[in-house]
């Protein structure tokens, strides 16, 4: 018998037990990103090709030439796009944060009796396919759209006359991509302030604070985790979002994640470089985790 509070060493075959779900995960999520690192610092001519030379050339050529060059005006072009899909995908993540948190608010503070239901109500969109929505958008926002041809009978635009910025804009692709990611941010909100103890509420309002100090001082820092999280959700995967803009945007509205895309399976064919792009965002989205993982364990309360 072992003494009191000593953990027996694990056995050897217990070892064993990890070894097919770590091959698992290997195969499915290491071995991709270690074969598409190879892909950016050698060349090939295709995937069935042969080695040619270990060069950082593709690196070369997409960062921007001179530092010293603005961020956002280089003479990299893909550098550029990546530049300006970042801009665009924190603007849309804040923006779907700012959307997110009264309805989590409200099924938090506001509703006991039908949170269920309206919960259900927040989760139905996801019982139906990414894709579909993105195409039932499309047709309501396109020149003869749901929404031009109810501006036509309603006669507030001339017939034939479509609103131009609903489709093909930076507007379009807001809208859709604010639309599918703000039940993702109203979720984790909505747990952080379930969380909250209401006695801390009721605590500053007998010391006199109103609602909208309590709110300022106890709701909202208490609920900070959720919204980092939130928006960290909106954040990571609209960083390589390639269909709604594909879908609902136009050539204004060329994204990294497109350029990705293009590439690999589309008319400019570049696996090498197409890995470069693809490896870099792995890189940022691993940071921006790493970010947000750190903002996530610090104590709201300090």
């Amino acid at each position: 018998m072992t003494p009191a509070g000593r953990r027996l060493p694990p056995r050897l075959g217990q070892g064993w037990l990890v070894a097919p779900p770590a091959a698992y995960l290997f195969a499915l999520l290491i071995f991709p990103i270690v074969l598409i690192g190879l892909y950016s610092v050698f060349l090939r001519t295709n995937l069935t090709g042969v080695v040619a030379v270990f060069s950082f050339q593709d690196w070369g050529r997409f960062f921007p030439a001179s530092w010293g060059e603005l961020p956002w005006r280089t003479s990299s072009p893909f550098w550029n796009t990546f530049v300006r899909s970042m801009g665009v995908t924190v603007v849309i993540a804040l923006a779907t944060t700012a959307l997110a948190y009264p309805l989590a608010y409200f099924l938090a503070f506001g509703t006991r009796r039908r949170r269920s239901l309206l919960l259900l109500v927040v989760l139905a969109p996801f019982f139906t396919s990414f894709l579909l929505r993105v195409l039932a958008w499309q047709v309501m926002l396109r020149a003869n759209g749901v929404f031009n041809s109810a501006l036509w009978e309603l006669h507030l635009r001339p017939h034939g006359e479509p609103v131009s910025w609903l489709i093909n804009t930076w507007f379009s692709v807001g809208l859709v991509l604010a639309y599918a990611w703000v039940p993702f941010v109203a979720l984790p909100i909505f747990v952080s302030m379930e969380r909250i103890d209401r006695r801390l509420l009721e605590a500053a309002h007998d010391l006199g604070a109103g609602r909208l100090t309590a709110f300022r001082k106890v709701t909202f820092p208490l609920s900070l985790p959720g919204v980092v999280a939130g928006f960290v959700f909106v954040l990571i995967p609209t960083t390589g979002e390639f269909v709604t803009p594909q879908l609902v945007g136009g050539p204004g509205t060329y994204m990294f994640g497109q350029a990705i895309q293009d590439l690999f399976v589309g008319t400019a064919s570049d696996w090498n470089y197409g890995a470069v792009l693809a490896v870099w965002l792995t890189v940022v989205v691993g940071l921006l985790m790493a970010l947000s993982g750190r903002a996530l364990t610090m104590d709201p309360r300090r």
